[in-house]
């Protein structure tokens, strides 16, 4: 895939998932006081993290136009997945009742958590090769 649409296809889903952080973030807001208390910090977690890591990886969409690296590629999909896969199954599990698919969506939450964790550890490697090798 170019660098032009993959950098396309990150800017598509950054302004889903801003969209849809703000969407998320309006509702629990107006529509959110029902929730069990369990369910509330469980989308306010989602949300947090959810928009936190969209404008990280829009940060890191910036960067990588202008520097292209596959330390920020990985970034950025380490990121998309990982907001995917963490807050993704934060709002499923909080918004489907079926024991079963709670089970099984509950074990994807951690592994976005790592996913997250690797786009930041993807900017550190990019760190000093971004700085020194001008």
């Amino acid at each position: 895939m170019k660098i032009v649409s993959f950098i396309r296809l990150l800017l598509l889903f950054i302004g889903i998932s801003g969209a849809f952080s703000v969407l998320f973030g309006a509702w629990f807001a107006h529509a959110g006081h029902s929730l069990t208390f369990i369910d509330k910090t469980r989308i306010e977690n989602a949300q947090f993290y959810q928009f936190i890591h969209t404008l990280a990886l829009l940060a890191t969409t910036i960067w990588l136009t202008k520097f292209h690296s596959k330390w920020l590629i990985s970034s950025c999909v380490f990121f998309s997945v990982g907001i995917l896969f963490f807050s993704g199954s934060l709002y499923l599990k909080t918004f489907l009742a079926s024991p079963d698919i709670i089970l099984i969506i509950g074990k994807l939450a951690p592994v976005g958590g790592a996913f997250l964790a690797l786009g930041w550890l993807c900017l550190l490697f990019i760190s000093n090769k971004a700085i020194y090798n001008k």
